[in-house]
């Protein structure tokens, strides 16, 4: 039988970021540089140790502390990169690409950056024969997510474009009905922008809403509803719980990552084509008016939903950092991470070196 010919690895490079992780599972993020260190409290590691080398390898520090070297995978990257607004987890994102069915060569529209990480996953998805389009309420969360993809992509992607401003303003001029695949809501009051979406959309295209609250999850279910024009909205959650394995010591992890949002995905009915009406059991009496009002009454903020605004301070922190690792690749600086970024974790002393681990505890 003929043997497959081998293919070399690609080896690491300066202006890379890769991950270190310790015996004891801690992980550490660095960008590569020659000449520089990568400094814990138990030693040292020479970046030149580790440029030229394949991924997979261990590196010994002067204090004989071993670590892995691996490139990030997706989830390394997003839960360690410069953020101003909450990320969407890996585990609804992965939801969002394969029950909202983003396939290559689609054309699909974002409400709300954030930071960027659905977009990478997006991006992804559709490869280079698809486009993406964003549009986000906030200049600052737009910068930062521009930084933070670019820097995943190692440049800024042909195929994605944002647009800051209100969605259902701005998307009736950038598409002509029924030319849109995919749309991908990630805002507070996605029900506001149902009439510009169900416009966009082509027939049989998907919406596929990111909510955090039961409150937030009734109005646009009932919105979908009621607009008549899609199919009955099919709603969920996702919850992921690690495992201790250790020999026969084999258990559950004590913590978990449970609740992050709700996920709304309904499809876009033919023009004139009404929904089936799902068939229910005979409820008992109507909600009063003074429940309804208690329900759908008053403004949804992200203050009142429990979400974390981030201080203008942050903020402008944070849009120093995104992307930096690009602007820096290849030059002759002793500052080879993010800027400003804050060295939290142990260990991670050296520049640019962010605690993975600390960062999701973190959120």
């Amino acid at each position: 039988m003929t043997q497959p010919e081998t293919i070399p690895a690609a080896v690491l490079s300066a202006g890379e970021k890769i991950q270190l992780t310790d015996p004891k599972g801690r992980m550490h993020t660095i960008v590569l540089a020659p000449g520089e260190v990568f400094h814990t409290h138990k030693g040292l590691i020479e970046h030149d140790e580790i440029i030229g080398r394949p991924e997979g390898i261990v590196v010994t520090n002067t204090g004989g502390v071993d670590f892995q070297i691996f490139r990030p995978f997706y989830e390394d990257f997003v839960l360690s990169m410069p953020r101003g607004a909450a990320v969407v987890y890996p585990k609804d994102s992965g939801l969002i690409v394969t029950l909202g069915d983003i396939y290559p060569g689609a054309t699909v529209v974002e409400a709300g950056v954030g930071s960027g990480a659905l977009s990478i996953a997006l991006l992804r998805a559709v490869g280079p024969t698809g486009s993406v389009h964003s549009f986000e309420l906030r200049e600052e969360f737009a910068q930062i997510a521009a930084g933070n993809i670019a820097d995943f992509f190692d440049g800024a992607p042909a195929n994605w474009e944002v647009t800051v401003g209100d969605l259902a303003e701005e998307l009736p001029g950038a598409y002509p009905p029924g030319t849109v695949d995919r749309v991908v809501l990630d805002m507070l009051t996605p029900w506001t922008v149902l009439p510009a979406v169900s416009e966009a959309l082509a027939p049989g295209g998907a919406v596929v809403a990111y909510v955090a609250t039961v409150p937030q999850l009734s109005r646009f279910v009932e919105a979908v509803r009621e607009s008549g024009c899609f199919s009955e909205p099919n709603a969920m959650e996702s919850m992921v719980r690690g495992w201790h394995v250790d020999g026969l010591a084999v258990r559950p992890d004590h913590r978990m990552i449970a609740h992050t949002g709700f996920l709304v995905i309904a499809r876009r009915m033919a023009p004139g084509s009404a929904p089936l009406e799902k068939k229910k059991r005979p409820q008992g009496s109507p909600a009063s008016s003074a429940d309804v009002d208690a329900w759908t009454g008053g403004e949804v903020t992200e203050s009142a939903i429990g979400t974390r605004v981030a201080t203008g301070k942050k903020l402008r922190r944070v849009m120093r950092e995104a992307g930096r690792r690009l602007e820096r690749t290849g030059e002759d600086t002793a500052d080879t991470g993010f800027g400003d970024t804050e060295q939290t974790g142990v260990g991670a002393t050296a520049h640019g070196a962010v605690s993975d681990t600390e960062q999701e505890e973190e959120r």
